[in-house]
C-alpha cells in the first residue's frame, strides 16, 4: 500500500520552492501526496526561524503533529528547513516528537529521510554543508492550478546585514545555473504556471559566482522566451546592485514586470551603518530616482525595519520623511526583531517592544494615505490583470461594488486578480464583475471605477 506524506511549509517563499522540490522528490519516490493531515502516514514541516515569531510557530506545529503521532495517526515526522538547520541539536534533544532532521542544502534527502523512518533506522540526521546546492529542481510539484510560482535563483547571501541569520542556515551566495533554472521554469509552465516570480535572498547578484559578472540580464531574457509564461517578476534587489543594464532589461523584456522590490530597510545614514547596509540616503535616492525616469510606469516596493537599536527619534523621523517624499508604491514595515547570534542583538540601545511596534504603525499609517492615493489615481484606467479567481460579493468593498454596479448591469461574478504592479500575497488585488466564464490564469483588460488604500475595483472591457 503506498504511504501518503503531508507538507506544512512555514516561512518564505524560499522556503515554499524548497518545498514544492521535496513534494516531487517524494512523489517521484513512490509516495502519494495528501493535503489532508488525517490519512497521512509521515509528516513533514519545512521550518522557518528567521524571528522569534516564526521560530515558535515552527516549534509548535511540531509538537501538534507529536500529538498526532502519539496516539497513533502518524508514522513519522520530518523536521526540514531552517529551524532544522540552526537548532538540530536541540531538536534532536528536545522534541521527540522528530524522526529525522534534513537541513537547509540537504532537502533533496528528504526521501532517504521518510524510508529510513519505514526502516526503523533510529532518528536520521542529514545536514550537508551550508554552500552545497541541494538540486531536484526538476522534480519539483506545484499545487493543482497554481498560475504564479516563485523560482529560486540562488541560495545564500554575503551581505552579513547585522540583524540577519540567513548566512549561518542558508550559508554563502551562491546561484543556479541558468540552464537549471530553465529546466525548473518550463516544467512550471507546463503545469500550468503563468507568471514567475524570481527570489533569492539577494537576486542582483546573480550570476557573479559562477559567471564572473551579474547574469540577471540574460537569465530573463532566457526565462522569457519559455512558451506559457506571460509575467516574470523580480522580488529581493539589493539598491546598490541594481545596474543600468538591469535596469535596462526590466525596461524592455517585454515579459519582465515594471516592478521592483528592493528592501532598503531604512534611510537613515547612521541606522544604515549599523545594519552592515552597503548603501545611503542619498544613493537610495538617486537610484529611485533613476528607476522612475528611465520606467515611468514602474512599481516600486520597499521593506524597512523599526526600532533597530540605537534608532533615535531624530532617525525615525528621517525614515518617516523619507517614506512621505518617495511616495512608495508598496511598501512593508517590521518591527526589529533580536536574533540570537546575530551582532545586532548584542547591540547596545536595544529599543522597548511597544517604542517598536508604535514606530512600525506609524509608518504603516502614512503609506495607508500614500497608497490610496496612488490607487485614487489609477481610476478611469485600464491594466491588464491575471485572473485568480472568484469571490463573494460580501467580501467586496460594499462602496465600490455599488460603484462598479452603477456601470456593469450585467455582471453576475465577481473575480479577483492582479496588475502588473502586485505581487501574490503582499500587494494589492482587483476585483470586477463579469457574467462571463473566465478560468484562473487567463489575462483581461480591465477598466477601474473605483479605488480603496490597497485595491482597485472596475468592469471588464
Amino acid at each position: 500500500m503506498t504511504k501518503k506524506v503531508y507538507m506544512i511549509s512555514l516561512g518564505c517563499d524560499k522556503n515554499l520552492v524548497d518545498s514544492e522540490v521535496m513534494l516531487g522528490l517524494l512523489g517521484r519516490g513512490g509516495y502519494q501526496i495528501t493535503d489532508d493531515i488525517g490519512e497521512a502516514d509521515y509528516a513533514v514541516v519545512n521550518t522557518c526561524c528567521f524571528i522569534g515569531d516564526a521560530k515558535e510557530e515552527s516549534i509548535d506545529t511540531i509538537i501538534e503533529l507529536g500529538e498526532l503521532k502519539k496516539e497513533g495517526k502518524l508514522k513519522g515526522i520530518v523536521a526540514t528547513g531552517c529551524l532544522a538547520q540552526r537548532y538540530k541539536s536541540m531538536i534532536t534533544e528536545e522534541l521527540p516528537e522528530v524522526d529525522a532532521v534534513v537541513g537547509t542544502t540537504a532537502y533533496d534527502s528528504i526521501v532517504s529521510a521518510i524510508r529510513g523512518i519505514e526502516e526503523n533506522n533510529g532518528r536520521g540526521l542529514y545536514i550537508e554543508d551550508l554552500d552545497r546546492l541541494a538540486g531536484g529542481e526538476e522534480h519539483r510539484l506545484v499545487p493543482a492550478g497554481e498560475i504564479s510560482s516563485y523560482i529560486k535563483i540562488a541560495e545564500g547571501c554575503n551581505k552579513r546585514c547585522t540583524y540577519c541569520i540567513i548566512p549561518y542556515i542558508r550559508g554563502n551566495f551562491r546561484s543556479i545555473p541558468i540552464d537549471i533554472i530553465v529546466k525548473e521554469a518550463e516544467s512550471l509552465a507546463a503545469q500550468g504556471t503563468r507568471e514567475l516570480i524570481l527570489v533569492a535572498q539577494e537576486t542582483t547578484l546573480y550570476g557573479v559566482d559562477i559567471y564572473g559578472k551579474k547574469a540577471l540580464p540574460k537569465l530573463l531574457e532566457s526565462l522569457a522566451e519559455i512558451d506559457g509564461i506571460r509575467w516574470i517578476r523580480l522580488l529581493y534587489c539589493y539598491p546598490e546592485e541594481i545596474t543600468d543594464e538591469i535596469i535596462q532589461a526590466v525596461k524592455n523584456i517585454k515579459k519582465v514586470c515594471h516592478y521592483v522590490d528592493m528592501p532598503i530597510q531604512h534611510s537613515s545614514d547612521n541606522i544604515l551603518k549599523k545594519m552592515g547596509r552597503k548603501t545611503n540616503r542619498k544613493e537610495l535616492e538617486e537610484k529611485i530616482r533613476k528607476l522612475r525616469e528611465e520606467i515611468p510606469d514602474i512599481a516600486v516596493r520597499t521593506t524597512l525595519i523599526t526600532g533597530f537599536p540605537g534608532e533615535t527619534e531624530e532617525d525615525f523621523k528621517e525614515l518617516y520623511n523619507f517614506v512621505d517624499e518617495m511616495e512608495f508604491d508598496r511598501l512593508g514595515v517590521f518591527a526589529y526583531s533580536a536574533e540570537e547570534g546575530t551582532p545586532a542583538a548584542e547591540m547596545e540601545g536595544q529599543i522597548d517592544e511597544e517604542i517598536k511596534l508604535a514606530r512600525k504603525n506609524e509608518i504603516m499609517e502614512l503609506q495607508q494615505e500614500i497608497s490610496a492615493e496612488k490607487a485614487e489615481s489609477r481610476i478611469g484606467k485600464t491594466f491588464t490583470v491575471l485572473v485568480e479567481g472568484v469571490v463573494s460579493s460580501d467580501s467586496v468593498n460594499g462602496e465600490a461594488l455599488a460603484a462598479i454596479r452603477e456601470v456593469n448591469e450585467y455582471g453576475s461574478k465577481v473575480y479577483i486578480g492582479r496588475t502588473y504592479m502586485d505581487a501574490p500575497d503582499v500587494d494589492g488585488q482587483v476585483f470586477f464583475e463579469s457574467d462571463l466564464d473566465i478560468m484562473s490564469g487567463e489575462f483581461v483588460d480591465v477598466h477601474i471605477i473605483a479605488s480603496d488604500e490597497y485595491d482597485l475595483f472596475g468592469v471588464l472591457v
